[in-house]
């Protein structure tokens, strides 16, 4: 599985990929130049189970670190993995 990492204007996405496919997604919103906005998660439901939805989240959480981003978690998916996750809170805004 690879994660592809895409922006256009003030949105972007982090993409699980398998073999040309799409079987998951995490998408944001920038709101300013600090603050980003996690709104959306999802994953293929024949993929459910293998962790995808939180690989997604640390790729996320990586970007957030490198680029000294911090993250609005108003998915219910991404708020539930930062209440359960003390290492990622880092950049919990």
């Amino acid at each position: 599985m690879q994660v592809k990492h895409e922006e256009t204007g003030n949105k972007g996405g982090f993409y699980a990929m398998e073999e040309g496919k799409k079987i998951g997604e995490m998408t944001y919103s920038m709101a300013g130049p600090e603050k980003m906005i996690i709104d959306h998660t999802e994953v293929n439901p024949s993929e459910k189970g293998k962790g995808i939805g939180h690989i997604l989240l640390y790729k996320a959480v990586e970007f957030a670190r490198l680029n000294q981003l911090k993250i609005l978690p108003l998915c219910p998916f991404a708020k539930a993995s930062f209440d359960r996750d003390v290492n990622i809170r880092d950049v919990l805004f």
